[in-house]
């Protein structure tokens, strides 16, 4: 079989470097020649190209682009390939891409990758990132039973733990426990910003340890990809938001009255419900 993948960065090069482990041909398309040779350098392709029509003997096709690029990616490819080409994204917002994608290409299977680190780049690429991680695969009603297997397969491969649900349940889930605390994380920063005492903020940037750096991290991220989901999963996004913001006000109404027990019962709850989170 072999595969192709539109995008060499952290994602792309991973994914090439395990599934040639795993014995098939990648080819690799990037926007810029360096990454390219790069690529080939790692051993993450077989061979490399700025020029999409590599991919006219690629059998599945990743797309690891930024969001905003995957539909349009999608539409350039469809007069480059065969039309049992199967198509397959790893973007963090499924409704939105689904939406468009699976009209321009009948074999496209939505995806998304969970795996990461807070490097960037082919450089970053590293063999089993997805080992253990949940990938989520996200057929529609009109998915082939065949493509969808075919991906499968693939992130089996990949030693991935995988889920299959529909686009908009993804979109939900992943708007709490992935862009809720992005945004939260970059709400901590500004709060910290507005303080009226420069001295006072001055003091709080030389104090900050593990606690707030751990907690930043996200929020102090690449803001292209902040709002590019925020653009494209807008409703989930506000809903998780607004509920975030009820949970905060029931905390300052029992700081204010002084409800030491409720917070108790509050900080109990959270302590035993975290491991839930964490697989």
């Amino acid at each position: 079989m072999k595969v192709g993948i539109v995008g060499l960065g952290l994602i792309g090069g991973s994914l090439g470097l395990d599934l040639r482990s795993r014995g098939l041909e990648v080819l690799g398309v990037s926007r810029r020649r360096s990454v390219c040779e790069i690529a080939r350098d790692r051993g993450a392709v077989d061979e490399a190209s700025v020029d999409l029509a590599l991919l006219q003997k690629a059998d599945v096709i990743f797309i690891c682009t930024p969001l905003s690029a995957i539909a349009p990616t999608v539409q350039q490819l469809i007069p480059l390939v065969s039309s049992n080409t199967i198509l397959t994204d790893v973007g963090s917002v499924k409704q939105s891409i689904a939406a468009t994608c699976s009209k321009l290409s009948p074999n496209f299977v939505g995806g998304h990758p969970m795996a990461g680190t807070a490097e960037q780049g082919i450089e970053a690429a590293q063999a089993n990132l997805f080992a253990g991680a949940p990938y989520v695969l996200t057929p529609t009603e009109t998915t082939p039973a065949t493509a969808l297997k075919v991906v499968e397969d693939l992130v089996g491969l990949l030693d991935a733990r995988l889920y299959i649900c529909s686009p908009a349940r993804h979109d939900r889930a992943v708007a709490f426990i992935s862009h809720l605390p992005l945004f939260a994380s970059a709400g901590l920063i500004q709060t910290c910003l507005r303080e009226s005492d420069s001295e006072v903020l001055q003091l709080a940037q030389k104090l900050a340890s593990s606690g707030f750096r751990d907690t930043s991290r996200i929020g102090g991220g690449n803001p292209e990809l902040g709002v590019a989901i925020a653009r494209h999963n807008r409703l989930e996004l506000a809903r998780s938001l607004r509920q975030y913001r009820q949970v905060l006000d029931t905390l300052i109404e029992e700081i204010e009255g002084e409800n030491w027990d409720a917070i108790e019962q509050s900080l109990q709850e959270n302590q035993g419900a975290r491991p839930d989170f964490l697989n």
